[in-house]
């Protein structure tokens, strides 16, 4: 009777064994940012991903060997699946990644996963490697010995060629491993271009070796305001750090591998307040200066009538070129004020010089700045480069050949595009990730202000309807920004990147005709989870319910229907108080609804299996 037992358990653990090793099927490629086109071919059983199984890649492409090694890592870091990369040609039973001339767009790809083999096609390495992403993230993270993959026919491109991410490292410093995570992030996203901003007032970050006292001087300030600007409180520490030119090189590589071009920003005329407290002679008043230790703008910009300032920028230019190997030089020309130079003898006798007046469009400052960017383009054109500045580069008219990036809304943008210039659209409103993502401020982390939900970058349309189809052309892309002024852990930018990323990854990967909240929602469990596996910090509030409240058909009530993440439990309560499930005046939401009259506050929240949220309020804004 014992061995019978024994006998009969060890048959019970080995069938939950072989159960727990029985592959994962994956139904649906729900993946951000939505492919072009997906196609569930419904056919045979599956591609068996196992143990050992080959990543081919062609012989003598290094660009594809790496290609393949990220592929076999991302797999292993998320099942515990170790593939195998090698050379060689198509074979059946592995992932072959190649090369085709049949796909059209330079970042496109094909993928299409058979019984026999899954083939990742693209008519560049880059290309290639989104289609890699795409892979994995159709893959869940699961640790169960092997997954059967769906059969299905994927192909995919990007809208827009140019798709940005930013991150300011001057306001508050992150060192080398940080800056790499990030790069990590932004590839997953499918993100090609990492605007670095690397000088301000509140710190150089780049060493310049013909300017050594750059970093020596001016990327430490004595202290740091604590909490809202003009608060009065700083904190008395010191605060600094700066990328050596060979870290940079490092982080550029890094970068590069993982088709990410890096475009670092110079801000110059305004914002250098760190180089005049380094150099004081590059000011126009005869003063000493100091590292900001406040935010907002300071008065004190480079002299533009100074012959010294234009050696400077070009000597620094001259090294910048050769540490960032990128086709655009960022070189701010935002928020610099005038009052200096409408005070300083050098700036008016410059403005004499070249016969610059006032008019009705601009003043003669604002055109000794237009001087002085058009002078920094032909500095950047010699060296084969091309200038990008944010919106206030209109000010005194736009350098010949520059790259607007239109931040102050588009109306600047609308504009650089009928006048025939590239521009890249990140407006503050809906594309500043220092702005909070709830309106409940009081317990959020300190940020800038503002309100920027996931829904509001998501529904962010990048080419305005004023333009016309030969001028759409010029908006080469999209970009968001990421200031840190509020923001001094990395925890803290992850929290207020993600995932806010992956829906600026649909507006800069997806065409607008296919774009559909719902479905983003629906896709994002499995990304989410991807987050949680790196250790990244994000923002619970896309789990929080979303309310669409408006009039109703009849007069006097309102219409209500609710989204959220997919495996919610919705509920509300119309008299202001708290709704809990069980309370006699909470109510399940099954469907939209309307709500009659007399009711005043609309009050929501969401179950999921493993977590409730927070309770959403809605005073109702029509007369009941």
């Amino acid at each position: 009777m014992k061995n019978l037992c024994t006998a009969l358990l060890g048959m019970l653990f080995t069938g939950l064994s072989v159960a727990a090793q029985q592959p994962q099927v994956i139904t649906d490629y729900q993946v951000v940012p939505k492919p072009l086109k997906v196609e569930l071919t419904n056919k045979g059983k599956g591609f068996l991903l196992k143990e050992g199984t080959k990543v081919t890649y062609p012989s003598k492409n290094e660009n594809m060997k790496r290609n393949a090694e990220f592929l076999a890592t991302y797999i292993k870091e998320q099942t515990g699946i170790t593939l195998q990369p090698i050379a060689g040609k198509v074979q059946n039973g592995a992932i072959n990644l190649t090369l085709s001339k049949d796909v059209a767009q330079a970042e496109g790809y094909t993928l299409n996963i058979e019984d026999k083999r899954i083939n990742i096609a693209g008519s560049t390495e880059a290309g290639v490697f989104y289609g890699i992403q795409t892979l994995r993230k159709a893959i869940a993270d699961t640790h169960t010995g092997s997954i059967l993959l769906s059969n299905v026919k994927i192909e995919d491109a990007p809208r827009f060629h140019y798709r940005g991410m930013h991150l300011d490292v001057s306001r508050h410093f992150f060192g080398v491993e940080d800056v790499k995570t990030y790069i990590d992030i932004l590839a997953m996203h499918n993100v090609n271009r990492f605007h670095w901003h690397l000088t301000d007032d509140q710190g150089w970050r780049i060493e310049i070796k013909k300017y050594p006292k750059l970093t020596t001087v001016g990327s430490m300030r004595k202290e740091t305001l604590i909490g809202k600007y003009g608060s009065g409180v700083y904190d008395g520490k010191p605060h600094g750090g700066f990328f050596t030119q060979e870290q940079a090189k490092e982080i550029v590589d890094y970068a590069a591998k993982r088709y990410i071009t890096i475009i670092p920003e110079i801000d110059l005329p305004g914002h250098m307040q760190a180089a005049l407290a380094s150099y004081p002679e590059l000011g126009c008043l005869d003063k000493p200066y100091e590292v900001r230790t406040t935010w907002d703008i300071s008065d004190d910009v480079l002299c533009a009538g100074n012959p010294q300032v234009l050696e400077f920028i070009d000597n620094v230019l001259a090294e910048i070129v050769e540490i960032f190997p990128s086709e655009y030089i960022h070189i701010g020309g935002d928020e610099c004020p005038k009052i200096r130079w409408e005070r300083c003898p050098k700036c008016q006798a410059k403005i004499k010089e070249l016969g610059l007046k006032s008019d009705n469009a601009h003043t003669k400052e604002e055109r000794l700045q237009s001087y002085l960017i058009s002078t920094t383009e032909q500095m950047l054109a010699k060296r084969g480069r091309k200038l990008i500045g944010w919106s206030e580069i209109l000010e005194g008219g736009l350098a010949p050949n520059a790259t607007l990036m239109s931040w102050l809304g588009e109306s600047g943008g609308i504009q650089a595009a009928r006048m025939g210039h590239d521009v890249i659209m990140s407006p503050n409103n809906e594309l500043y990730f220092d702005h909070y993502q709830s309106q409940d401020t009081d317990n959020e982390p300190l940020g800038i202000g503002g309100f920027t939900p996931i829904e509001e970058v998501y529904f962010y349309e990048p080419v305005p309807t004023a333009l016309t189809a030969e001028e759409e052309k010029y908006i080469i892309g999209v970009q968001a920004n990421m200031w840190t002024e509020y923001i001094a852990t990395f925890s803290h930018v992850q929290y207020m990147l993600l995932p806010r990323l992956a829906a600026l990854a649909e507006v800069q990967w997806t065409p607008r005709n296919t774009k559909d909240f719902s479905g983003f929602l629906a896709r994002m469990p499995r990304i989410l989870n991807l987050y949680n596996k790196y250790g990244w910090s994000f923002s619970g509030h896309i789990y929080d319910v979303k309310a669409e409240v408006k009039p109703g058909k009849e007069e006097g009530t309102v219409a209500v229907s609710v989204t959220t993440m997919p495996g919610a439990k919705v509920y509300y309560s119309l008299n202001g108080s708290t709704p809990f499930r069980g309370s006699e005046d909470t109510y399940e939401y099954t469907g939209p609804f309307t709500i009659q009259k007399g009711a005043r506050v609309l009050r929501m929240y969401a179950e999921y299996p493993d977590k409730t949220t927070r309770v959403v309020g809605y005073h109702l804004p029509f007369k009941m």
